[in-house]
């Protein structure tokens, strides 16, 4: 029996492999990844497996055992907390800059009664968001580019962002746009996957494939560093206070592994939606697994950002 299991996974992770290094989603406009996220979404392979957030858990300092999707919940309240938002008084609008399929945007609103702008590149999240959200709900989702927000200046109380960045190929832009749309005294409350910054030393060969496959797989055109993006933010135009960040890799990173531990849990999430979704279940495994490896050794870390209080 332990036999067969272990010839199931070898051949599986082969031909993950395989189909990983043939069929990359390496970064080539906005456009790359929209369509990467409207795939993801209208295959329901992740909403099916992780629920309503694609973003990383919170698992505590140091890391306890937590139910997989109620981590990622209990991420949601651990930014609301760190960041301030929790302060804001019932109604304040809030801009969530690429919302997924709107879980956090639904927490901020039925939770802490904020009024909740969900973005996102994707029609495909739109939708979906827009349908998983029920009527009367104080949040509504739209499509648009984070480099390009369609908002006037000083428009919400407070700006959200999870994990947005890394697709993001101007960083700088991206900051001046989340700061200008943001009032005086708002709320910043973001946070990111970031590399080791160059000043910490030099990727090895090795460090370097890894990095060249954690960009290409799931279309990123770069990672900034903590310190870099800290930079972006203060030298933006519209920079009206002290940011703070924060290094919360240790408590996010059992959530690589859950991942891949979610898909055992639940087969029938994958089986159920027949052979292309196993594929394409097994394909994320290897970028899952080089990200864990990443995570681990510091070659990448989990930035948090937020404007001093």
């Amino acid at each position: 029996m332990w036999l067969f299991v272990l010839f199931f996974l070898g051949a599986s992770l082969f031909l993950a492999v395989l189909v990983w290094l043939k069929n990359n989603r390496r970064y080539r406009s906005g456009s790359s990844v929209a369509s990467a996220y409207d795939k993801w979404t209208e295959d329901q392979l992740l909403e099916r497996l992780w629920g309503d957030h694609v973003h990383l858990g919170y698992y505590g300092n140091p890391p306890r055992n937590f139910d997989f999707r109620q981590a990622k919940v209990a991420f949601v309240h651990e930014l609301v907390k760190w960041s301030g938002l929790e302060r804001l008084p019932p109604g304040s609008r809030v801009l969530d800059v690429g919302c997924g399929v709107g879980g956090s945007a639904r927490i901020l609103a039925k939770e802490y009664g904020l009024e909740v702008v969900g973005i996102s590149i994707s029609p495909a999240q739109v939708k979906r968001a827009s349908a998983l959200t029920s009527e009367g709900t104080s949040s509504r989702f739209e499509v648009m580019d984070a480099l390009d927000l369609k908002f006037e200046n000083g428009s919400f109380d407070a700006v959200w962002g999870v994990e947005v960045g890394p697709h993001i190929p101007d960083k700088q832009l991206f900051a001046n746009e989340l700061l200008r749309v943001l009032r005086p005294g708002g709320v910043l409350a973001l946070a990111d996957w970031n590399r080791r910054d160059a000043q910490d030393g030099e990727m090895t060969i090795f460090e370097r494939f890894v990095m060249t496959q954690l960009l290409d797989q799931w279309a990123h055109p770069e990672f900034a560093s903590i310190w870099e993006f800290r930079q972006n933010l203060l030298r933006s135009p519209f920079c009206q206070g002290v940011i703070e960040t924060d290094d919360w890799t240790v408590p996010t990173s059992p959530s690589w592994i859950e991942s891949i531990l979610e898909g055992i849990r639940r087969p029938r999430a994958v089986l159920g939606l027949g052979p292309k979704a196993f594929v394409q279940a097994i394909r994320e495994v290897p970028t899952i697994l080089l990200m864990m490896w990443a995570f681990k050794t510091g070659l990448m870390q989990f930035g948090v950002f937020r404007i001093k209080s």
